[in-house]
């Protein structure tokens, strides 16, 4: 009994198949900025998690008494 043959090329994932569409209907200069704001919304996003965190320690930080 032989092997089933390996697949050499991986399916491409949902992600890989809205990029080609992206590809196909915009053109490069909507493509950048596109992904520049994306981009720039998960940095928004991991700010907000760092302001969080933060506010978590100074809640739990000890205020001497003077």
């Amino acid at each position: 009994m032989q092997a089933a043959p390996v697949r050499a090329n991986a399916i491409p994932s949902f992600t890989d198949a809205l990029r080609a569409v992206e590809h196909l209907l915009m053109s490069s200069g909507q493509r950048t900025a596109r992904r520049n704001a994306w981009t720039s919304v998960l940095e928004d996003r991991r700010r907000a998690k760092d302001r969080v965190e933060a506010q978590r320690v100074l809640d739990q930080t000890p205020v001497p008494h003077l």
